[in-house]
């Protein structure tokens, strides 16, 4: 059914070299294939040197190619101009800098900024800090017990208050994929901003920033094929010329004196100090390597793997599987097994050399939620195969086993 080579796919992840490994935890990050790890490399190896500052052959290599790399994410996410990507730490620091240089200096009390109950923590906490020093409050859309946002009140929930909509794309814990065009739209229609986060989405299905008319969104690298420590923030170009830088040192000057300073352009006034250059050439690798196969062959392959292992799952005794509905979700499974902590079942498969994430997923609003303190997550990328569905199938059936004779 699948048009992707996966013999050929997973022969460019060097870590599959070991046949044992099932890794099942690309939600949490992905493995890098040897495009990325060789581009990091040659960069580090034959043009190793810092941007923006030289004026000999090493440094102009280097500047174009983290240059190349910028408009490579614009061109990826449908930005109509490549100054509306600043490059950050990741999907956190993209959220913290707004609620610092945008949310801090334009919110007050009686506004109000609207969330889910679905965040990562990463999507609530900024926000709750927000709240808490200026006096805004902080509401949220609440979720069903099916992983989807309950909108039976959007009305009453986005008003003429709402100031800044934050929003999940895909849920890390569900999968589930949210209306994101029909949210901003609600929100637009109050003046309200919106930011989306999509670091769960963005390696699975295409993104079109003009098409959503969204204000900001952010993701990281590490979790779309590229190197950890790389992150994006796209913000239209009005609101961040609009905005106050959030560091302060090197490069993101225009004049300095003893007396005050003044700014350089964006997306430069937002990456003080050296920048990730190293990272941004292995995240500009990332994106052709994702190119190359094809996002809609990525989604397509995607949704293969969610719907045959959901078939898998629902054969094991004693497992319960939270939210899933399949058409709105996609390549993830949060699941409990009756009687065994989640720790411990994590264990009982790492033992079959299968990784996969227990805990709270950094979402406890949603354990809350759930009437749960953590859950197992099965996560599913393009490397992936039916005959690894099929092991974790049959370890968490002979984990089964194994506790019904205690």
């Amino acid at each position: 059914m699948s048009k992707l080579d996966i013999n050929k796919i997973r022969s460019d992840f060097p870590i599959f070299a070991d046949k044992s490994l099932v890794y099942l935890d690309s939600a949490a990050t992905t493995q890098k294939p040897k495009q990325v790890i060789d581009a990091v490399s040659d960069f580090y190896s034959n043009y190793y040197a810092n941007v923006h500052r030289g004026i000999y052959d090493l440094s102009i290599k280097a500047t174009e190619a983290y240059h190349s790399a910028r408009k490579k994410v614009a061109n990826f996410i449908n930005a109509s101009d490549w100054r509306s990507i600043v490059f950050t730490s990741g999907t956190t620091e993209s959220i913290n800098l707004v609620a610092y240089s945008w949310a801090r200096k334009n919110l007050h009390k009686g506004d109000e900024i609207l969330i889910t109950e679905m965040e990562h923590h990463s999507n609530i906490v900024p926000w709750q800090l927000v709240a808490e020093e200026t006096g805004v409050t902080l509401k949220y859309i609440p979720i069903n017990t099916d992983g989807t946002l309950d909108l039976s009140n959007i009305g009453e929930l986005i008003t003429n208050k709402t100031k800044l909509v934050s929003v999940i794309h895909q849920s890390n814990v569900f999968g589930t994929i949210n209306p994101i065009k029909e949210i901003i739209v609600k929100a637009k229609s109050v003046n309200a901003l919106t930011f989306i986060d999509a670091a769960q989405s963005i390696p699975h299905s295409p993104i079109n920033v003009q098409d959503w008319d969204c204000d900001f969104l952010a993701f990281s690298g590490h979790k779309m094929l590229g190197p950890t420590g790389i992150g994006v923030l796209y913000g239209k170009t009005e609101l961040l010329d609009s905005m106050t830088p959030f560091m302060g040192g090197g490069d993101m000057i225009n004049s300095v004196t003893m007396a005050k300073s003044t700014w350089n352009d964006i997306p430069y006034k937002f990456e003080a100090g050296t920048p990730k250059i190293a990272q941004a050439i292995g995240l500009g690798a990332a994106i052709d390597y994702i190119n190359e196969i094809g996002l809609a062959n990525i989604h397509e392959y995607g949704k293969h793997l969610l719907i045959i292992a959901l078939e898998k799952l629902r054969t094991v005794d004693g497992l319960t599987i939270y939210g899933h509905k399949v058409g709105e979700s996609c390549s993830v499974i949060s699941f409990n097994l009756e009687g065994v902590h989640p720790h411990d079942l994590a264990q009982f498969l790492d033992q079959d050399g299968i990784a996969v994430r227990a805990g709270h997923h950094c979402a406890q609003p949603i354990m809350d939620k759930l009437g749960v303190s953590s859950t197992i997550r099965a996560s599913f990328y393009l490397y992936n195969t039916e005959k690894e569905i099929n092991k974790l199938r049959d370890s968490l059936k002979k984990t089964v086993s194994f506790f019904s004779k205690l």
